[in-house]
């Protein structure tokens, strides 16, 4: 007898991707600033990225073919109110199509309304330091809604909030405001809006208590916008929680990077409809900082080990501090092997199906990402996608691992309807 999936009817399958990566010309956001000045952290610029803006017909049809039930990309800030207070409604309605296409081909839509970039604007007021922030965005939010808000299926106010204390547990980032001036690229960014250096903080680089406070308050302001116009859509942020580990010596600063990166942002989801997972690896620290790779491990194009089973674990953090259902947002790798990549995903399906079993409310699993695309200041080198992309004819391929995980999707929906194994008198 055929044993019913752990994992409910209504589980949310899908893929992920976020505008700027995918759209193109994002050319009013503060990162397409930021990829063009002297001393860019971005390996190469953007450009034209997948051109997902012009083709996201085709390719929210594809992601349905595939056999997915979700699909989740961003709303662009930067596009949406170009310079403060100016809305376009001709970008409204593109997002609108996006979103009915979804719904005409079965796909539910989990809608990030910031992912990353911001209005270039925005970054001459403070960035995500500034006092105005939390409410500007959420005047954006309602904006958003009051256009689209019919048709989102799920909601998520901030990708990755945490990011940035990450990083700098890297030694990445994590410049104080008053010695931002030193670093050439903060100091063109300056020059070139006519502000102080020590003002400037974009969302991924922003690692101050002023940063977190600001992060923290928009998504409260944003929430209680998008409630306001629709109580019962779900709403939570999204986050980039690592599986923290140690080894000896090393447990002090794992701690607290635990404290940092995960368990406040948790703290800060009690409340939500669900808190969005995001986890790639664990994160190994030592007496003297992260621990390398172990020998002979295996690694993804970034050198990082692949170590599908965090994702069980951050999971089961998530549930223990916050308290809430989680949805994985994103879970994916880096690697020109799919081989390598359906069996990651293999095993971190797996995790999820044991979290599940245990009686943990997870909703969804929506994997990074739907096609190869633009990945920040690492250009178009590395490949998370389930799709491929040929950047010179922008050519749509499917890799098998889109085919597995699809078709896990449709194999796991089917058992999922089943009537269930008779139970023991």
């Amino acid at each position: 007898m055929t044993t019913a999936s752990p994992f409910p009817q209504d589980f949310l399958w899908g893929v992920a991707s976020a505008g700027h990566q995918v759209e193109g010309n994002n050319v009013n956001s503060d990162t397409w600033f930021l990829e063009h000045l002297p001393g860019s952290m971005f390996s190469e610029p953007s450009g034209d990225a997948v051109d997902h803006y012009h083709r996201y017909r085709e390719d929210i049809a594809l992601i349905a073919s595939l056999g997915f039930t979700s699909y989740r990309f961003s709303v662009e800030w930067a596009r949406i109110e170009p310079e403060e207070g100016l809305f376009s409604t001709a970008e409204l309605d593109h997002y609108r199509r996006m979103l009915k296409a979804c719904h005409e081909h079965g796909l539910v839509p989990v809608v990030t309304f910031h992912h990353f970039t911001s209005p270039r604007w925005l970054l001459a007021l403070g960035g995500w330091e500034g006092s105005r922030t939390a409410g500007l965005f959420a005047r954006y939010c309602d904006r958003v809604m009051e256009h689209l808000g019919d048709l989102i299926g799920v909601a998520c106010t901030l990708n990755e909030p945490n990011l940035p204390w990450l990083l700098e547990s890297f030694g990445i980032g994590g410049v104080a405001p008053e010695n931002r001036g030193s670093v050439p690229v903060w100091a063109a960014a300056a020059d070139r809006l006519g502000v102080d250096a020590s003002t400037i903080a974009p969302f991924q680089f922003s690692s101050t208590e002023a940063g977190f406070d600001v992060k923290v308050a928009a998504h409260r302001a944003a929430t209680a916008a998008i409630k306001a116009r629709r109580p019962d859509l779900p709403v939570g942020w999204t986050l980039a929680n690592s599986d923290i580990q140690s080894i000896e010596g090393g447990q002090e600063l794992a701690d607290q990077v635990r404290r940092d990166v995960n368990e406040r942002f948790l703290e800060a989801s009690r409340g939500d409809d669900f808190v969005g997972i995001q986890t790639y690896g664990r994160t190994v620290y030592g007496p003297n900082g992260h621990v390398p790779a172990p020998e002979g491990a295996e690694t993804n194009q970034m050198g990082e080990e692949i170590y599908p089973q965090a994702l069980e674990a951050t999971i089961r953090e998530a549930h223990r501090i916050a308290g809430i259902p989680v949805i994985v947002t994103e879970n994916g790798l880096a690697t020109e092997d799919d081989t390598q990549r359906v069996a990651y995903l293999k095993a971190a399906v797996d995790g999820v199906a044991s979290c599940i079993a245990d009686g943990i409310e997870v909703h969804g699993y929506i994997a990074w990402t739907a096609f190869d695309n633009y990945e920040w200041v690492f250009g178009y080198g590395p490949k998370f996608g389930l799709i491929a992309v040929d950047r010179e004819t922008q050519e749509r391929t499917p890799k098998e691992s889109a085919r597995w995980l699809g078709g896990r999707s449709r194999e796991l929906s089917a058992q999922s309807v089943r009537e269930p194994a008779a139970q023991p008198a």
